[in-house]
């Protein structure tokens, strides 16, 4: 084999170029998947079957190549040959790189589904149908308080108890006898408001359902309707199992920190880690310290639920021992326990 040898891939075969042309060949197989497995392999570093039997043959004759995955033993990278090959002379179809392709984009595409992302779209329909419901409930509260007094709104229970008594009660409404059309249309907006407040739980228990089934670990150290937030915030469970705890710990709290770039607020402590019954129940001193604790084991257990590892409740446990381990009072050099000093406050940012 001549010294002016080259190597050369393409989509269809890997081929050994002389002066006189190809020296070489070694035709892909032509079957659609057999040729999708050969781009990823490469698309991953890797060398083909028919590449390595190649280099094989040349033995220890030199060889260039301009694909840096071929390069090795007397394979060196270089190489300016210019070949017009022909697929069809090789058994292949000349538009099969476009099927090729197509069948490879499907590939990765279905590699790449997260199924978390359903959990995604729940927790922003739970969201979006919080707006609708308070709209709506502001507005046959003020509808209906034209004939009697309702509760208070913000009553969600009583509120809702005489909206369904509203709902059921007869045509005997001081309307009545005036425009009718409109009660039976009040009568029917309090019916759907009913009916999506029913949909909304309903909703939020398959999410919760869902989601202590596919992140356990999750669910048992924030709970399951905390958990699916913060895999919604995130983006997925793939995308929040490869965050630091760095920023798992501020997820949901991105306003506040493009602010703190723009040096208008300090750093914020936690983002919906502060739904977190031992974060919102703690002094506000240590809010912070416990949000960062808590965020160490949510990237954990993000990454054990990535992997379909099983429960590990060791998890949740070395969490509130942690927890326990930041509230209790430091102790002074007599040992006796004492609160901790509280921070001096943080000086006004001068004004720009």
């Amino acid at each position: 084999m001549a010294e002016a040898t080259e190597i050369l891939t393409t989509w269809f075969g890997a081929f050994a170029i002389g002066p006189t042309g190809v020296v070489r060949a070694y035709p892909f197989p032509t079957e659609p998947a057999a040729l999708a497995d050969r781009i990823a392999r490469r698309r991953q570093g890797q060398r083909a079957e028919e590449e390595q039997r190649l280099i094989d043959d040349l033995g220890d004759h030199a060889a260039r190549t301009r694909d840096r995955r071929l390069v090795g033993g007397p394979v060196t990278l270089g190489g300016t040959s210019v070949v017009d090959l022909d697929p069809a002379a090789y058994g292949h179809d000349p538009d099969g790189l476009r099927k090729l392709l197509l069948l490879d984009a499907d590939r990765a595409l279905a590699a790449a589904f997260d199924p978390s992302s359903h959990v995604d779209e729940a927790v922003r329909a739970v969201h979006d149908l919080d707006g609708i419901l308070n709209t709506l409930r502001e507005r046959i509260a003020s509808w209906s308080a034209r004939d009697a007094p309702l509760p208070d709104p913000e009553d969600a229970k009583a509120f809702d108890e005489a909206l369904e008594a509203s709902a059921e009660r007869d045509r005997g409404d001081p309307l009545a006898p005036m425009v009718p059309e409109l009660v039976d249309g009040r009568r029917g907006l309090t019916q759907r408001y009913l009916e999506l407040r029913r949909s909304r739980r309903e909703l939020e228990a398959s999410v919760e359902k869902a989601v202590a089934t596919s992140a356990p670990n999750l669910s048992a150290l924030l709970g399951p309707g905390l958990a699916a937030r913060m895999i919604a915030q995130a983006g997925g469970l793939d995308r929040l199992a490869r965050l630091p705890a760095s920023t798992v710990q501020v997820l949901g709290a991105e306003r506040a920190f493009f602010e703190h770039l723009r040096g208008k607020a300090p750093p914020p402590r936690h983002g919906l880690l502060f739904l977190h019954p031992d974060v919102q129940g703690a002094p506000r001193r240590l809010r912070g310290r416990l949000a960062r604790a808590l965020a160490g084991k949510v990237a954990i257990a993000a990454r054990i639920d990535r992997e379909r590892a099983p429960l590990r409740p060791s998890l949740a446990e070395s969490f509130r021992r942690r927890a326990e381990e930041i509230r209790r009072p430091a102790k002074g050099h007599d040992g006796v326990n004492r609160p901790a000093t509280p921070r001096p406050p943080r000086p006004a940012r001068p004004s720009s």
